[in-house]
């Protein structure tokens, strides 16, 4: 009898994770994996630690107790541009550009060609994804609307070639036709084979585009399978998404 291969390691993976702020215990044993192509969509209400625990897994607040793995490798102790030397790309809440930098200068900043050889997302390709920025090359970052903004940041994750792309409220804030826009990008995302954590309030966007639902309350998974499974509970979405 052939034995199967192992399957290959989640891309991020948190095991047990607990994180504090001061008194407060924000994180109380979180176990979460995105593997390579997979989109994860994770939701919950304000304040249920969807942010910490994003900024845990990249390293930019301290676990208190568990483990984060890349590759299955334990890097709790790595400083965060491992991770992005690793694949990881992060859109923040609030996209995170840099204000004084032109659009031009913010994409070739995060400019890294594929890894091992292969095509993969170019400068010219990210102006081709969102034509809005090409106009504006020499604007500098605090010239553009909120919209053009997250074009932006968007872009600048992909022109680094990630694996995995991390969106935490992409959408916030934005008019519908760019929210729009933004949830196209997302499905590009996922057929070019990226996989993709997603934070977004937009239960219906996510579940259309995800592989798998996690919902986070108090710190605590409260529920996680697949998109339809949490579409056909209806008093659960009410009761810990307020839909």
């Amino acid at each position: 009898m052939i034995e199967k291969p192992p399957a290959p390691a989640p891309i991020l993976a948190a095991e047990g994770l607990h994180v504090r702020y001061g008194q407060s215990h924000i994180l109380r044993g979180v176990s979460l994996a995105i593997r390579r192509g997979e989109t994860v969509g994770l939701m919950g209400r304000n304040g249920m630690g969807k942010t910490t625990l994003i900024r845990a897994l990249l390293g930019l607040v301290p676990a208190s107790g568990g483990c984060i793995r890349v590759d299955g490798m334990d890097v709790g102790a790595r400083p965060t541009y491992l991770r992005a030397r690793a694949g990881i790309a992060y859109v923040p809440e609030g996209r995170g550009i840099f204000a004084s930098l032109s659009v031009a200068e913010n994409l070739a900043i995060a400019g890294r060609a594929a890894a091992g050889g292969a095509a993969g997302w170019t400068i010219e390709g990210v102006l081709e994804l969102f034509p809005r920025l090409r106009s504006r090359l020499d604007h500098r970052g605090n010239q553009l609307s909120g919209g053009e903004q997250q074009m932006l940041a968007i872009g600048r994750a992909l022109a680094s070639n990630p694996r995995l792309v991390i969106l935490d409220e992409a959408t916030e804030g934005l008019a519908p036709q760019i929210r729009d826009e933004i949830w196209r990008t997302i499905g590009l995302i996922r057929e070019r084979g990226i996989a993709t954590l997603i934070v977004d309030k937009m239960v219906v966007k996510v579940a259309a585009n995800a592989d798998r639902v996690v919902i986070l309350v108090k710190g605590q998974i409260a529920f996680e399978g697949i998109p339809a499974a949490l579409l056909e509970a209806p008093e659960m979405m009410h009761r810990h998404l307020g839909v």
